[in-house]
C-alpha cells in the first residue's frame, strides 16, 4: 500500500456553514459580473462606429429650431429667410437634427440658398449648424426638400453656365445626403436634367 503525501479527505464531512460560504461567494462573483456587462442601450457592436446617443431614461432632445440660427449669409441689409426645412434623426443618436434651406430675402429674382444641417445643444442655448450641404456660392435653389430614413432629399436649381440669367435657372439635380463614417455623403440622384429656359 501506497501512502499519499495529501490528506485523506475522503471521511470529511461538509457542514451547513460551508455551504452557506461557498453559495455567499457565488452570489458575489455573479453579481460582480453582472455590473461588468455594457448596458444594451448603450453598447457598441462590434466592428460599428462609436456614436453619441442619449442617456437612458432620457427624454430625445428637441428638433432644433430655425429661428434661433444665424445662418452665414451675406445678405447686404436683407434678412435671411428659412424657405423649407426638414426634421429626423439622421445620424441614430436618438434625438432629431433640422435640415433647412435658407435663402437672403430679396425682392426679386432667385437668390442663391444654403442647405445646412442643424442639431440642438444639451446645455439649451441656440441650435448650431454642423453642416453645409449646399454653400450659396454654388448658385444654387432648393426647390424640394424632404427627408426620411436618415436621408436627405433635395431638387436643386442651378445654372449651365455664368451667362445664364439669374431669373431662370436651366438646370435640375437630385441629390441625396446620408450620413456615413462620421460625414455627409452626397450621391447625384437618376432625375438630374437640364431644363429648357
Amino acid at each position: 500500500m501506497q501512502i499519499s503525501d495529501v490528506p485523506d479527505l475522503a471521511h470529511t464531512q461538509p457542514r451547513p456553514v460551508h455551504w452557506l460560504a461557498t453559495a455567499t461567494a457565488m452570489a458575489a462573483v455573479v453579481a460582480f459580473a453582472g455590473l461588468l456587462q455594457p448596458d444594451a442601450a448603450t453598447a457598441d457592436q462590434p466592428g460599428s462606429e462609436p456614436t453619441a446617443r442619449t442617456a437612458p431614461n432620457t427624454a430625445p432632445l428637441p428638433a432644433p429650431d430655425t429661428a434661433a440660427v444665424d445662418f452665414p449669409l451675406e445678405c447686404g441689409g436683407a434678412k435671411a429667410l428659412v424657405t423649407k426645412e426638414a426634421t429626423g434623426d439622421l445620424d441614430g443618436d436618438g434625438s432629431p437634427e433640422t435640415v433647412a434651406a435658407a435663402r437672403c430675402d430679396a425682392g426679386s429674382g432667385t437668390p442663391p440658398s444654403g442647405l445646412y444641417v442643424l442639431t440642438a445643444t444639451k446645455e439649451g442655448g441656440a441650435p448650431r449648424i454642423v453642416a453645409t450641404l449646399v454653400d450659396p456660392a454654388d448658385r444654387q435653389s432648393v426647390a424640394d426638400l424632404e427627408m426620411s430614413d436618415g436621408v436627405v432629399r433635395a431638387r436643386l436649381l442651378g445654372y449651365s453656365g455664368p451667362d445664364v440669367p439669374g431669373c431662370c435657372p436651366d438646370e435640375e439635380t437630385h441629390p441625396t445626403w446620408e450620413w456615413k463614417n462620421g460625414a455627409f455623403v452626397r450621391s447625384e440622384g437618376a432625375q438630374n436634367e437640364s431644363r429648357s429656359v
